[in-house]
């Protein structure tokens, strides 16, 4: 039986964090959107103003998947949120209990901080995350349009 270890990620794990940015970057064939540096993933993860947490899973001690997530507020609700921004495993180690056992931290991360909502998005074709996710229960929210102002756009909106 192969051991899974799912523990938060440190300043110490950056570059391995990188790596599984990349590695899910490449998946969703997204490579030309990734632009970060080490130093700024160090800053913005583990500095003084933490923007996300990490989780990192391994499987017999062999790193295998992390998991990106961070709180919003629901003002309906008056509760906190949990957003999970990015959950990857090794393509060659799915399968083996690494995504189920960080979505479960996640689960149990949401009920210690009592959260109203735990949400997250999915690419349309990633059949895979999807069967996942419909596998756990979780229902997709259909009457809800995503819209995204880039980076360029919000120093144009603000000049």
């Amino acid at each position: 039986m192969m051991k899974i270890i799912i523990r938060p990620g440190t300043a110490a794990d950056v570059r391995l964090i990188a790596e599984f940015i990349r590695s899910l970057a490449e998946y969703e064939k997204l490579e030309h959107e990734v632009t970060f540096s080490e130093d700024l993933l160090r800053r913005t993860l583990f500095g003084n103003k933490r923007h996300a947490e990490v989780l990192l899973g391994f499987l017999d001690d062999k790193p295998a998947g992390f998991a990106v997530y961070y709180f919003t507020y629901s003002t309906f609700l008056a509760k906190p949120g949990l957003y999970l921004e990015d959950l990857f495993v090794k393509p060659q180690l799915r399968g083996k209990g690494v995504g189920k056992a960080l979505f479960n931290r996640l689960l149990k991360r949401a009920r210690e901080e009592a959260c109203g909502r735990f949400e997250w998005s999915v690419l349309d074709w990633n059949s895979p995350a999807i069967e996942f996710y419909q596998k756990l229960g979780a229902n997709p929210q259909k009457e809800w349009v995503r819209y995204r102002l880039d980076e360029n756009q919000i120093q144009q909106l603000t000049a």
